[in-house]
């Protein structure tokens, strides 16, 4: 059973020597957590392993003669995929492969000039997200060529960690994260009592290790062999 940031935040305390909220607040301790869980996940979504991958496969289009999706979830921190929704022989659009593609790359700029595209018809589209996206604001997806008629997409997603996370929700950090989470709330914690403020070497140490032990067995998420090898140059 996954652990709550509450109980994680009374391990803290424990090992603080402080059973009650004096000299530490619940609050800050809360805080020291969340940004605790925000690195470890800034570093398990670089291992592409899709650990945190969602689907969208009802807002997101791409209108007619728009160049830049609509309906981009708030969440979506990176893009892994964009298909058309319906793939089957009879969806509209099966026909169309979304790429993305550097904006100012041939490609992308041949597509911009090019002339409008059936939304039935076979080609290729070409996407480039922009813009900060999650925290600050919602990511941006350009696109070209344009679409002769609207056609509603399945984007396969990472989101950024949910802004609404508490003292009740679970630690939001696969891998058995709960002891690098404490390592970095003390650390950070008794930043308050150090005369030079920084967050403590040692914990900052032990958090480094539980860390890399983590990043190690979070990948690969399958270990099952194939039943046949490609060739160096296979296809």
């Amino acid at each position: 059973m996954a652990t709550t940031l509450g109980t994680l935040r009374t391990r803290v305390r424990t090992l603080l020597l402080e059973t009650t909220a004096s000299f530490w607040t619940d609050a800050e301790l809360l805080d020291h957590l969340l940004a605790g869980a925000k690195d470890m996940w800034g570093a398990l979504i670089d291992l592409n392993a899709e650990h945190y991958s969602t689907e969208d496969a009802t807002n997101v289009s791409q209108a007619a003669s728009t160049a830049t999706l609509t309906g981009i979830p708030t969440d979506c921190f990176r893009i892994l995929h964009i298909e058309p929704r319906d793939i089957t022989t009879a969806g509209t659009g099966r026909g169309i492969l979304y790429v993305p593609k550097d904006y100012n790359s041939l490609e992308f700029t041949a597509a911009r000039a090019q002339g409008t595209l059936s939304s039935d018809a076979v080609g290729v589209v070409y996407y480039e997200p922009r813009s900060a996206g999650p925290p600050v604001d919602t990511m941006t997806v350009r696109v070209a060529p344009l679409l002769s008629a609207a056609l509603t997409l399945r984007v396969k997603y990472c989101p950024t960690l949910s802004s609404s996370l508490d003292a009740a929700s679970n630690n939001p950090i696969p891998g058995e994260s709960d002891n690098a989470l404490v390592a970095w709330c003390i650390a950070y914690a008794r930043a308050k009592e150090r005369e030079d403020r920084s967050p403590d070497p040692n914990w900052l140490k032990i958090y480094g290790t539980e860390k890399d032990n983590i990043l190690t067995r979070a990948t690969p998420r399958q270990s099952q062999e194939p039943d046949v090898v490609e060739d160096l140059f296979g296809g």
